[in-house]
């Protein structure tokens, strides 16, 4: 569904719903260069499945800037929709990003989502020239570090290949934001889960790291399969175990860690490894029932 968002002012935007961004760009400039993700088909995942993929047309780019512009001329920072922005060549993509510090004179990070190969398929030369146009922050969704898990959800990115995009984003001086999905084991593979997991982590080194824990969402193929009982959940307190047993295994020299999402039963947030007892305390007393967790109703994606 295509609708239309005003701005200040009587200005107004075109955007292809439905859009989702990180909780940490709440405050910044929506710019949608493509609709829905070109692989879409992680079996955990309906974002965008009544979406078909495409990339906007420039000019249809440029008047959204245009037009978000002419009122909020002191926007610091754009996140590029929709998940799989950077699908889009340096050539089509890096004239976008000037056009954005052009128009916003204090723009100081320019983020997207990126799978893992929209990294490691460019030159070290293309990733400093998204650098240099302030392309700052990728959020990456490792979402497990086992292959075997990503193989069963039918993702695409491997995990190899996801470990060599953030570390290569990082020699570009791009930051990178890596999202664990906590319980896309299930209770057959959480062991599995959170072993790998910790060992892609400990050799990604990521600036930032965010928990999301499972939701299942009615008509993707996982749902289909805890209907058919090939798949069991995890409960609230096997999430914080999981948690817990990941958080307790890295090893990670600089990162700051947040579980703030809705889907969390907790939020918790720190820097690692300087605040890794003070989250492995509040996960034991979370586990131990003497932190209310998040009500069911509460959760949300």
């Amino acid at each position: 569904m295509k609708i239309s968002i005003s701005s200040k002012k009587g200005s107004e935007m075109t955007i292809v719903e439905p859009v989702i961004r990180p909780p940490s760009e709440a405050n910044s400039f929506l710019l949608q260069i493509t609709l829905g993700c070109s692989l879409n088909h992680c079996s955990f995942c309906g974002a965008y499945k009544n979406k078909t993929f495409g990339v906007k047309d420039y000019g249809e780019i440029a008047a959204d800037i245009n037009h978000y512009s002419r009122w909020h001329r002191d926007t610091r920072r754009v996140f590029l929709l929709d998940g799989d922005a950077l699908v889009v060549s340096n050539s089509k993509l890096v004239p976008i990003l000037k056009m954005l510090e052009e128009s916003f004179p204090l723009l100081s990070r320019i983020s997207s989502y990126a799978n893992g190969y929209n990294i490691t398929r460019r030159n070290d030369n293309e990733l400093r020239e998204l650098y240099e146009y302030k392309l700052r922050l990728i959020y990456i969704g490792l979402e497990s570090g086992s292959q075997n898990i990503l193989n069963r959800c039918r993702k695409s990115s491997s995990v190899a290949g996801m470990v060599e995009a953030v570390n290569k984003a990082a020699k570009a001086q791009i930051k990178s934001s890596v999202i664990v999905l906590l319980g896309l084991g299930g209770k057959k593979h959480s062991r599995e889960h959170v072993y790998d997991t910790i060992k892609a982590l400990n050799m990604m080194q990521p600036r930032y790291l965010s928990f999301l824990s499972l939701m299942i969402i009615p008509g993707t193929p996982l749902a289909k399969e805890v209907g058919e009982n090939s798949f069991e959940e995890l409960s609230s307190l096997e999430l914080l175990e999981e948690s817990r047993e990941i958080i307790k295994g890295l090893k990670l020299e600089r990162t700051i860690f947040r579980s703030n999402h809705a889907s969390n039963y907790l939020s918790l947030e720190g820097v690692l490894p300087k605040d890794k007892t003070k989250l492995l305390n509040t996960l034991e007393s979370a586990i131990n029932g003497r932190i209310r967790l998040r009500s069911e109703f509460s959760r949300g994606l």
